[in-house]
């Protein structure tokens, strides 16, 4: 009996983003697990990569490990479209929204999920205006860009002197920044696997803010899978996680990111549509602690972009296809 041949994955990495680095270490991961099943797998760095390139000639779906500007914000997404390229992950319009910090703020309050307090803060404005729109707030705040991840132009302000440089240094990355109230609580995170909140993880570093450092250094941060929490605040928590991921239209996978305030009620930050898949991510420990090992992850993320197939352009209405089943182990 001829065995099936596997699909084609281009996985696209690297790209044009403050993110460049974490995003190759996430594409090489992913590679390196897909090939280790016997996937054929080119890999694709979207900088050097003509966008005319990207078709299905040349794959038959593409992994999505871009992080930040055109790989999170609907950008590389509408290219696929175009290109008729199955690819991971959520669409252009939840990917767009989900990097809007802003536009996730407010999808976040018409679904009724709890977020921090903010104001937006324009590039153009006089800076007496942006302190004067951040002052109802108080302090601490967070100051950070508006449409940037992984830590990039964030500040922890706890005095006024400070909100002058934490502005500026979130506008050299946008044209828009955010200031929102700090909630000083605990940080948790859950993962979203198809329609499936994954096991919560706490983040436990030295600091205040988890920084890019924090991050991306091996053993800057402990990953506590499943920690300790008062009674019936790990089932609200995974339930917001999925409300948020809905909210936002988001589909596959993703991240969502929470703080607790000193009464133990949960905030979500953001949601991150494009996950890290780095030996220090988040996504891949959660799944692991499920029993769904790393390149099986990455096997089940391709299956669901073949499921969803081609998005965008118009086709035939066809019988919806079963969910693919994330994997359960006891």
């Amino acid at each position: 009996m001829r065995e099936t041949r596997k699909p084609r994955v281009g996985v696209l990495y690297g790209g044009i983003s403050a993110e460049r680095e974490v995003s190759l270490r996430s594409g090489e991961a992913v590679a390196n697990a897909l090939a280790s099943l016997g996937y054929p797998v080119e890999r694709i760095d979207v900088l050097e990569a003509p966008i005319s390139t990207l078709t299905q000639e040349r794959m038959d779906v593409a992994f999505i490990a871009l992080h930040g500007t055109f790989g999170e914000d609907g950008g590389i997404q509408s290219v696929l479209e175009v290109m008729g390229v199955p690819y991971t992950g959520s669409g252009v319009t939840a990917s767009r929204l989900a990097m809007d910090k802003v536009a996730t703020k407010h999808c976040f309050r018409r679904a009724g999920v709890p977020t921090a307090a903010f104001v937006e803060l324009e590039a153009a404005w006089p800076q007496e205006r942006k302190v004067a729109a951040i002052a109802p707030l108080g302090l601490p705040v967070v100051v950070k860009p508006a449409a940037q991840g992984s830590s990039v132009g964030v500040s922890i302000v706890e005095a006024e002197a400070q909100l002058p440089g934490a502005v500026a240094r979130a506008l050299e990355f946008d044209e828009r920044a955010i200031a929102e109230e700090f909630i000083g609580g605990r940080e948790l995170t859950v993962g979203v696997l198809g329609d499936r909140a994954l096991p919560i993880i706490e983040l436990l570093y030295k600091g205040r803010l988890f920084t890019w450092k924090i991050k991306y250094t091996k053993n800057a941060a402990r990953h506590v899978v499943n920690p300790e929490l008062p009674a019936g605040l790990a089932e609200r928590v995974q339930d917001l996680a999925l409300r948020a991921h809905r909210s936002l239209g988001c589909r596959a996978c993703s991240r969502v990111d929470f703080r607790l305030d000193a009464d133990n009620n949960p905030f979500v930050l953001e949601v991150n549509t494009i996950p890290g898949m780095t030996e220090t991510s988040l996504l891949p420990d959660a799944a692991a602690a499920v029993g769904i090992p790393f390149a099986e992850l990455c096997r089940v993320i391709v299956e669901m972009a073949l499921r969803a197939g081609r998005r965008g352009a118009a086709r035939p209405r066809k019988r919806a296809a079963a969910p693919v089943p994330v994997p359960v182990r006891a």
